[in-house]
């Protein structure tokens, strides 16, 4: 007989969802320095509550972050599925570039240098692998210059984190600049150019 999951009484799942909800707020603003207890703050529960729901920084972490991970996963996925490997790559960085503006907290984690939470860890190696696989395949068809590595986009998907806040508009706009600053600077060059 298979074993039944409890049910989360209402208030419980209300709570549970307004502290998800403060920590992606929180950390999408700046990053993973806030504490624990200003996201009960934020979330208006109290740190009980908070820590009887996510009893590690790093179980909250992973929840926080779930949607984007999915996000991430499905946007490199769908790049390596793209038979033309540069056109994969490319549509890759700019929807990674267009991911990491809005969401700051969740580059933070991901490209941390002090190891993230296991549940990202698994996540960034899964997917740095794909990106290497499929920046191999873009220098093999001889569009990805030839001393580009992994670190590298790795390196611009950090330096994407410098673009400024603001209204939407004016982020998304910033983003898609310098993304394509980034892929023409990526691309290799005809002889003499």
């Amino acid at each position: 007989m298979a074993a039944t999951v409890p049910r989360m009484r209402s208030d419980a799942r209300e709570n549970r969802d307004r502290i998800v909800a403060a920590t992606r707020a929180l950390f999408g603003e700046r990053g993973l320095e806030v504490g624990m207890r200003e996201v009960a703050r934020r979330a208006e529960v109290g740190p009980a509550t908070l820590y009887r729901r996510f009893p590690t920084r790093d179980a909250l972490v992973d929840e926080a972050f779930a949607a984007e991970m999915l996000a991430c996963r499905r946007i490199v996925e769908d790049g390596c599925g793209d038979p033309d490997a540069w056109r994969g790559l490319t549509t890759t960085i700019r929807a990674l570039v267009a991911l990491s503006v809005r969401n700051r907290g969740f580059v933070d984690a991901l490209l941390a240098s002090a190891p993230p939470p296991p549940g990202l860890l698994a996540h960034r190696r899964e997917l740095l692998g794909l990106l290497d696989g499929l920046a191999v395949r873009a220098k093999r068809e001889g569009a990805l210059r030839s001393d580009v590595a992994v670190g590298d986009l790795v390196l611009l998907l950090q330096a994407g984190r410098g673009l400024p806040a603001g209204p939407a508009a004016r982020v998304d706009r910033a983003a898609r600049r310098f993304a394509d600053l980034t892929i023409d600077a990526l691309r290799t060059r005809p002889a003499g150019r």
